[in-house]
């Protein structure tokens, strides 16, 4: 009687690992990353396991959705994590691609705007304690409201508008006055207002706002030439004396470039990628994915 043998992959430690996917998968999910676009494709594991796209919401902020493939791949369905404050449940039926997913996840980003706006409002308005650890990803934020007190602001991501949870921190007097005055004007929440109003009515007191800049304090420079300004020069055209104009989408790295320095900076790696007059890359600080066109 004929015996059916399962060849697997063996470590050098010996060890037995999962045998490699067929070449069908492999042409399978391949044509699925042809239909997404490759040029939103990040990173793809050896073994498809997991790929890794760059997705643009309709605001043009970058957001990274990584696809987990299971070994059953597509009768399972696959599962996907995202730099967004949550995520959304794939819909799957054994006719689903990977452009279903891509899909629905555009349509989970276009759900979460209003929320990116409140924060943004939030950012912009209130005087947020460590701004620069802040990011789009996260659904909280701490405001300073004056005389030692704060306030931590747990925003609900698909109902922004609404009354927040609002936990308080300083002395006893002072932010139980405030917890009584949260309590008593609750009802005036207005989601129709902006978010700083409506924090201000529930609190009845003025909120400090961002700290003033001074003069060229906002000015960052190159991560890449490490000055502020390029030099003046024929040459370099409408670039000439410019300032940076492209920032690393990381929330954590952040990292400002002049565009003519990164696109000079990712033609010397090898493992840039172009398409359609567009080079992508890697960040040189965070390694997160960058993109620049290749002429201005």
């Amino acid at each position: 009687m004929a015996t059916s043998i399962l060849v697997a992959d063996i470590s050098p430690g010996g060890s037995r690992s999962s045998p490699r996917p067929s070449p069908a998968f492999y042409r399978a999910v391949y044509a699925e990353i042809e239909e997404v676009g490759w040029e939103r494709l990040v990173r793809a594991e050896d073994d498809l396991s997991s790929v890794t796209f760059r997705i643009l919401d309709k605001k043009g902020q970058a957001h990274i959705l990584e696809i987990s493939l299971p070994r059953d791949y597509p009768e399972s369905s696959p599962t996907i994590a995202a730099d967004i404050p949550c995520t959304c449940e794939v819909v799957w039926s054994k006719n689903s691609r990977l452009s279903n997913v891509v899909r629905q996840f555009n349509e989970h980003l276009q759900n979460l705007q209003e929320f990116w706006s409140t924060i943004d409002c939030i950012d912009t308005t209130l005087r947020i304690v460590n701004p620069e650890e802040s990011s789009l990803t996260a659904s909280c934020r701490q405001i300073e409201l004056g005389n030692d007190c704060y306030l931590l602001l747990h925003i609900c991501p698909l109902r922004p508008n609404y009354l927040p949870e609002c936990r308080f921190f300083g002395p006893d007097a002072a932010i139980d006055s405030m917890r009584t005055n949260c309590k008593k004007n609750a009802k005036k929440w207005s989601s129709d207002k902006p978010f700083h109003e409506n924090l201000a009515t529930l609190l009845e007191r003025q909120l400090p706002g961002p700290p003033v800049l001074h003069k060229d304090e906002d000015q960052i420079d190159c991560g890449i030439c490490y000055a502020r300004y390029l030099p003046v020069d024929d040459e370099l055209g409408a670039d000439s004396g410019s300032a940076p104009d492209y920032t690393c989408d990381n929330p954590s790295c952040r990292k400002a470039f002049h565009s003519i320095c990164l696109r000079d900076w990712l033609h010397s790696i090898t493992i840039t990628r172009q398409s359609f007059g567009v080079l992508f890359g890697d960040c040189p600080y965070c390694s997160e994915p960058v993109a620049v066109k290749v002429n201005n």
